[in-house]
């Protein structure tokens, strides 16, 4: 059984005649079949994937095939698909089915890519480790007694195993990039406003970027070719051009590169991972690119500020989770009250409850101003200071994370632990700008090192083909 992982290796398989869509969906349903204790998907779609491959056959012979025919792409399971079950992986919407398509996944389906199932993640996508989910942990595909990353745990575990060619996931502070880099693959976050976020479950919607896990850049910047652009259902979504961002290729002027001493520094990181970066530092210097230390004088502000807004951002977002209108509803109940209170208590699992929770709290009377309030003018200080860093520069890096990935269940049991996985990867949502992890290095544990690289507001062409040169040259 041929594992393709590129989309360039799919569509040449497919032009010689050596293999078809139907067969490539089937070794990757067989795959899935003899992976399921890494608990990727929550649900294969059999049969209807199997459909739509025979389809894109049709299409490819008679030459009207999209520019995804042939791609087999695996679906978080907090994005809407008519007649599909979403569950966010929550109790509180177990066995509903969305009644329409999230505009991703139009695009998708548009181009022939052919969706095979959807996939597990943290319970409306909190969490840095795919363990707050009614369906179970997700394992590592590298080592299995470790976790995936999240919140798109399942999306990056699925690539990384070869159950599917690329996933789609969502990102609020890193859950595209930190599982990509704890599972050896390519995670994008393109600027918020690039992709429109109708027909996603929302976490925080000032914060919320849906974008492509994939094998390789050239993949993720098809993907968000298809699925980027203004769209009539999503107010905040952009209305500038879409560029063919897999055609784009680097130019030959040396870049100006910054990274943040303070990440270097950061006491929390592993030796072995700021040795990496360092001597991917002196590598880009000795290919003539210009990389400099600055100071983010707000580094230990990043966090705090992400959980009290999007805390607040939850709160307001998932009360329409209340057992009347459709989703889970308590059997426990006698009256209006009772209803509310029991089935959000019974559906909710406790990373949610205590998300919503503090987000109620941040934006109680009293302690409006003190929280919120004050976590906005921060924000705005941290957008500031972000883009004044791109006045000067064409790229940031740091690691994605700050160690690889931890075992399964160690550190769950603190939360606020958990909140600091995601330390280097949070500015990107806090400030709005296009980020991608790619796989830099194999740790001396034999996990994987991703290296992160952020880039100015909707300078995605850029950014993809610097991380296109920098990925095929690792």
């Amino acid at each position: 059984m041929t594992i393709f992982r590129s989309f360039k290796q799919v569509q040449y398989a497919l032009s010689s005649a050596t293999t078809s869509c139907v067969e490539i969906t089937q070794n990757y349903l067989n795959a899935i079949n003899e992976n399921q204790h890494l608990n990727a998907f929550v649900e294969v779609y059999t049969d209807e994937a199997k459909a739509q491959a025979k389809d894109v056959d049709e299409k490819l012979k008679n030459g009207t095939a999209g520019k995804l025919a042939g791609m087999v792409i695996g679906i978080k399971d907090n994005l809407c698909y008519q007649n599909h079950k979403v569950s966010a992986s929550s109790k509180i919407l177990d066995g509903f089915e969305s009644l329409f398509s999230a505009t991703v996944i139009k695009r998708l389906l548009a181009e022939d890519a052919i969706i095979i199932g959807r996939l597990n993640c943290d319970e409306f996508a909190m969490g840095s480790a795919n363990e707050n989910t009614i369906h179970g942990t997700v394992k590592n595909p590298i080592d299995n007694n470790r976790v995936a990353g999240g919140s798109s745990g399942g999306s990056a575990a699925a690539v990384a195993a070869g159950l599917c060619l690329a996933t789609l996931g969502s990102d609020t502070g890193g859950s595209i990039r930190q599982p990509a880099a704890f599972c050896g693959i390519v995670g994008l976050k393109p600027t918020y406003a690039r992709v429109s976020r109708y027909g996603l479950i929302a976490y925080s919607s000032s914060f919320d970027q849906i974008g492509p896990l994939t094998n390789t850049v050239e993949d993720a910047a098809l993907l968000l070719e298809v699925i980027a652009g203004a769209d009539d259902f999503d107010s905040t979504v952009s209305t500038r051009k879409v560029e063919e961002y897999h055609k784009v290729k680097l130019d030959n002027k040396p870049k100006r590169i910054a990274y943040i001493k303070e990440c270097l520094d950061s006491k929390g990181l592993d030796p072995e991972i700021r040795k990496t970066i360092e001597v991917k530092i002196e590598e880009l210097k000795e290919k003539g690119h210009i990389v400099e230390p600055i100071s983010f004088p707000y580094l230990d502000y990043l966090v705090p500020t992400y959980y009290v807004i999007t805390t607040a951002e939850a709160s307001s977002n998932l009360a329409r989770f209340d057992g009347m209108h459709y989703g889970y509803r308590s059997e426990n109940i006698t009256d209006l009250e009772s209803t509310y209170i029991n089935s959000r208590t019974e559906g909710f699992g406790e990373e949610v409850k205590r998300r919503i929770m503090l987000g109620t709290f941040v934006l109680s009377a009293g302690y409006h101003d003190a929280y919120f309030t004050k976590a906005q003018k921060i924000r705005r200080l941290i957008q500031d200071k972000t883009n004044e860093m791109f006045e000067n520069y064409d790229f940031v890096i740091s690691p994605t994370t700050p160690h690889t990935p931890f075992e399964i269940g160690k550190k769950h049991t603190d939360p606020t632990v958990m909140y600091l996985e995601d330390i280097f990867t949070v500015q990107a949502n806090l400030s709005g700008n296009p980020a991608i992890s790619i796989p830099l290095a194999k740790h001396s544990n034999g996990l994987s090192i991703g290296l992160h690289l952020m880039a100015d507001h909707f300078k995605e062409a850029d950014l993809l083909a610097f991380s296109k040169d920098i990925h095929l040259a690792g």
